[in-house]
């Protein structure tokens, strides 16, 4: 017997067009800073009875309309929901600590206040990736800086964090050497953007960066096999 054929032809599927919209649906369009002191909760592999919280630095509108909260998190700053991983951990939840709440979804306040912004900031759409925001950074995040795996490597405050239209995030990092007033603020000259002028860029809380400052022996251990490749 023969196989009856469909006069429907088949429809092709673009891989690799739909991956792109779907990461589109996942830029970041708006971002709101996080003043009142929550954190991320996260777990450990290695400690499964043990539960750590990260405070959070700012919330996200994505371009789908949801909200994620934002940390400094390896070497981007990462939706909390996707810090997955069994070498450096699983996102839990949300947590109040005035409270000790702890919840799955973003704050509604937190919702509307980025859709109302996001719509009074409405922008045109241009062929050009542009500024869309910056924010200071409020938690003291240092960004370890390496320009070649056998150069010297160095720690730099980060000073705020830049928004583009593309829905990419850039830290910013100061060339102290042209700094001409103190505090350095957003907006000063001697800004730099991190991505633009160092390979790798790796991103620790305040602790950690003095930790690795003060050449601690069991964190330039654990520094030394999360950034160095293995030959």
């Amino acid at each position: 017997m023969g196989v009856s054929q469909s006069p429907r032809s088949a429809q092709v599927i673009d891989l690799a067009t739909a991956r792109q919209r779907q990461q589109a649906q996942k830029s970041l369009v708006r971002l709101a800073p996080e003043l009142d002191g929550l954190e991320m909760v996260y777990q450990l592999a290695g400690s499964p009875d043990a539960f750590y919280g990260m405070p959070i630095l700012a919330w996200g509108l994505r371009e789908d309309g949801n909200v994620v909260g934002l940390v400094p998190w390896m070497e981007t700053l990462t939706a909390c929901q996707e810090v997955n991983s069994q070498e450096n951990g699983y996102f839990i939840g949300y947590r109040d600590p005035e409270t000790e709440e702890i919840f799955d979804s973003p704050p509604d306040h937190k919702y509307y206040e980025l859709t109302a912004a996001a719509d009074y900031f409405e922008y045109e759409a241009s062929g050009e990736v542009t500024l869309i925001q910056q924010l200071p950074d409020t938690l003291g995040t240092h960004a370890l800086c390496m320009n070649h795996p056998n150069a010297p490597w160095h720690i730099k405050p980060v000073y705020g964090w830049r928004l583009y239209s593309d829905g990419s995030v850039d830290a910013l990092l100061a060339d102290e050497q042209k700094a001409t007033m103190t505090p350095i603020l957003l907006g000063d000259t001697c800004l730099y953007c991190a991505r633009a002028h160092h390979q790798s860029v790796y991103f620790f809380q305040r602790h950690i960066a003095n930790r690795i400052l003060e050449e601690d022996p069991a964190t330039l251990e654990a520094l030394a096999m999360m950034v160095i490749p293995e030959e």
